[in-house]
This record gives structure tokens, sequence and C-alpha cells, in this order.
């Protein structure tokens, strides 16, 4: 996890970027297990209007957007929610909406915005009017705060091990920058992945950002962000990005940036604007640390995906190093006193293994590599 606190914010100013790909091995000594196998959900039916999928996100100062579907197409968007069990003392009603992906059809997908809530406090919470209560943390407004990051979620065996990890932990907000469900193009596999985080997912806020096995597209038919721009809708508009795949969230003393390494990212692109025009809001005293998040590693010292950051690195990098506080990290391929400070990390269970082939020498940049096992970070 990362663990924000007043402290550290102190010393110096620091541009911490994550990304989630691959984790990297300096131990030839280790022999890394096989990919475990693959998750299989046995059909377990529900009542029409039974929610499930459940998650929950970031919606703009004070407020929470409640996720959730049911195959009832006529179940109302409403949550009920309060500070006591079972008594709800407000109600917010939202939209909904379904897709259709070749001979697959969708549930209706339920988002619903709850608030203004008070900071740092414990909600109860049911959709739809009916069904089991939920319930949720809100993050506080001051340090200390901490999240939860991993990678590359996937759904194996690895996935079980990860998610036990994060729920052992006491974070405020998880962090998932990409390759979230590997349904590749098997739609019900978004289904299952829904069903696997609900646990963890509608008790804290999950923040995401799209990696490369979230494009779906089929030339001329589908869009390729489709599945994944219906079921986890995050707050592109509260932070003025006509884009799901790309916005910022403010959390205590943090300006969180979520880049779309799949969307265009060049000098004339939505992206690029945004981007620059994002930074130029941020209050450095009250936000005094700038984390960004994307998927395509930027620097990466791993035989895997090489070069496949090069080009949003080019156009980007100058951009965040200008708003970046001083430390000897990394700029332009060389050390840099007022360079970021760059953690790539994934592999929370994905089928495909880890990535253990590296390059030697270790570059002069590479702090630290290691790849002994599926991962998250706090």
């Amino acid at each position: 996890m990362l663990k924000y606190n007043q402290s550290i914010m102190d010393s110096k100013l620091v541009l911490v970027v994550v990304l989630a790909l691959l984790v990297v091995s300096a131990s030839t000594k280790y022999v890394r297990p096989p990919p475990r196998k693959t998750l299989h959900f046995p059909w377990d039916p529900k009542p029409s209007s039974y929610p499930q999928q459940v998650h929950i996100s970031l919606a703009g100062a004070k407020h929470m957007r409640i996720t959730w579907v049911t195959s009832d197409r006529y179940s109302p968007p409403i949550v009920e929610y309060g500070t006591s069990s079972k008594n709800y003392t407000s109600t917010s009603r939202g939209e909904n909406t379904s897709y259709k992906y070749l001979l697959y059809r969708s549930g209706t997908i339920h988002h619903t915005v709850i608030g203004p809530l008070r900071d740092d406090t414990l909600y109860f919470y049911r959709c739809g009017q009916e069904g089991p209560e939920f319930q949720l943390k809100t993050p506080p407004s001051q340090f200390p705060v901490t999240f939860s990051v991993a990678g590359d979620l996937g759904q194996t065996e690895w996935t079980k091990t990860t998610l036990a990890h994060i729920d052992q932990c006491k974070y405020d907000i998880h962090l998932l920058p990409g390759d979230l469900s590997y349904a590749d193009y098997i739609q019900r596999r978004w289904d299952t992945f829904g069903e696997l985080l609900q646990p963890l997912a509608s008790r804290r806020p999950w923040m995401v950002t799209q990696g490369n096995h979230e494009r779906e597209n089929i030339p001329f038919l589908k869009d390729g962000f489709l599945p994944y721009n219906s079921r986890w809708k995050m707050p592109y508009a509260e932070s003025n990005s006509n884009s799901n795949l790309y916005y910022s969230f403010d959390v205590a003393g943090v300006h969180a940036i979520m880049l779309g390494s799949y969307a265009d990212y060049d000098k004339y692109s939505d992206q690029y604007r945004w981007l620059k025009a994002d930074l130029s809001k941020v209050n450095r005293r009250r936000t005094p640390w700038l984390l960004v998040l994307f998927h395509m590693p930027w620097y990466n010292s791993n035989e895997a995906h090489q070069g496949e950051g090069d080009e949003m690195m080019e156009t980007m990098e100058p951009l965040l190093h200008a708003a970046g506080g001083c430390r000897k990290r990394v700029f332009n391929g060389r050390s840099d006193r007022c360079g970021a400070v760059h953690i790539t990390i994934g592999d929370g269970g994905n089928k495909e293994g880890l990535a253990h082939e590296y390059k030697e020498p270790q570059p002069k940049w590479s702090v630290f590599r290691e790849a002994r096992a599926m991962v998250n970070s706090r």
C-alpha cells in the first residue's frame, strides 16, 4: 500500500507515478511457480432484482458512486443509506444502462451517486430497495491516508491470494491501474469478476483505469471499451474530462490522476489538453502529493513490453516533470533531482504469470526490482 502522512510531506514534495504491468526480478536463484489455474464459478441463480457485482467509487467531493447489476430491467436505480444499520435516512436515485456484445446481453447496470457524505465515516446502504445490506467507509479528509495498489488482477487462484492480502490491509482506497477481469471478449467473465470483487469493492472505493485487456474492439462493430465503460464508471465528468478513460480525484492531501494508455495522448489530443489543464489547477499546498497512474510502463528494465510506453512518455512526461517537486529520481531516461518516482507494479493474479526475463546490467535509474510472487502494494 501507499501511505501518506504529513511528516513525509513536510520534507519535500514528490511526484509519484504508479504503473501496473509487470514486476521484475533481481534474483537469479528464484524459480517462480507456474501460473495458477483460472477460477471457475458455478451457476448461482438469484432473484431478478437481487443486487449483484456491487462496487463503489469516488464521485467528486464528499460523494460516492454505487454500481450494481440486476437481471430485472425494471429494478429502480435507488440507493438508501444512513449511518446506522437498517436505518436509512437518505435516498438517491441514479441511472441505469446495459449493452449488447454479439450474442451476449448484459444485465441492467445501475450507477447511483450518494452524498454529501461525512469524511472517515461508516455508512450502511441498500441497493434497489431490496436485497442485503452493505456497508462502506468514506476516506479521511486529512493525513494519514492509505492506498492499496494491485494491477493485472484477473481471475485465477493467484487473484484469490491477492484479494485475501488486500482484505487484511487497513486501506482507504484501492487503485487498479489496468487489466481488470481478463474477460478478453468472453463477456460472462466480466460478471464473474464483479462477483469476485464484491466483498471488497462494496466496502471501499476502487478507482481503476484501463489496460490492454480492456480493449475488446471488433472492427466496424464494437467500441473496444464498451464493456469497461459500461461497468466501471469513474468520476471523469466530475474532473472535467470528456472520457471515462482518464480522470482525476482528490483525497486528503493527494491529487490522483488516472491516465489512459490506450486513449490518444499526442499533443493535439483531448487527453493531453485535459492533463495540462488539470495540472494547472493543482494546489500543492492543499494537495502536496501528486499521484499518477497508467498502464504502459515508461521506465521498464524487463524484457517484456519494451518500448510500449515510449511515445506516451515522450509526450506527457514533460508535463508531469514541470508539476513535480524536487528529489533525485528519474526524467528523460536518466537520474534527475526534480524527476518522478516510478513504481512499476502488477501481476496481481493474471493468467499469464510473472514476466521474469530482465535486462542486465540493471539501469542506474532502477533502484529496486523483484518478481517473487503475485503482488499488491501498500
